[in-house]
């Protein structure tokens, strides 16, 4: 870990920042993966609208909100990330949301710190946990 980048004392929306980008990451490939048909062949240069379409849900305010409000409350994060997610959510910002709801994107800023905090940490394992369960909670939101 680079001293310079230490996790723990990184403001929040810069947690966020990192977050967003390594958990745009695991959504494109997610959604590339899933859409495959089982083709050796399959070309997704002309269909990357649809793939873009599909990503939308996962990278929603709504939808990452959902997906930490349900992992917050089942118990399944630790005591530290929880403290982490807690403390994004709460950090006082000037930005305003344009097209989502003003809870929902402090929830997402939250999901996206704690994403960033836990990739900084280089506890990939642990990450890709989160990430997988916050896919399989939006999956099982009604549209």
């Amino acid at each position: 870990m680079n001293p310079k980048l230490n996790p723990k004392t990184i403001n929040t929306t810069a947690l966020a920042y990192i977050g967003d980008a390594v958990y745009e990451i695991y959504v494109r490939k997610h959604v590339l993966e899933t859409s495959c048909d089982g083709s050796e062949s399959v070309s997704y240069g002309a269909h990357v609208d649809a793939l873009h379409k599909r990503a939308v849900r996962y990278v929603r305010a709504a939808g990452q909100a959902a997906a930490l409000k349900a992992m917050m409350n089942s118990g399944s994060l630790s005591d530290e990330e929880i403290s982490i997610a807690k403390r994004a959510r709460n950090h006082k910002t000037a930005s305003k949301p344009k097209n989502a709801d003003a809870m929902d994107y402090k929830y997402a800023t939250a999901f996206e710190a704690l994403i960033g905090y836990l990739h900084l940490e280089g506890r990939v394992e642990r990450l890709e946990e989160i990430i997988f369960e916050a896919f399989k909670i939006i999956d099982g939101l009604q549209e």
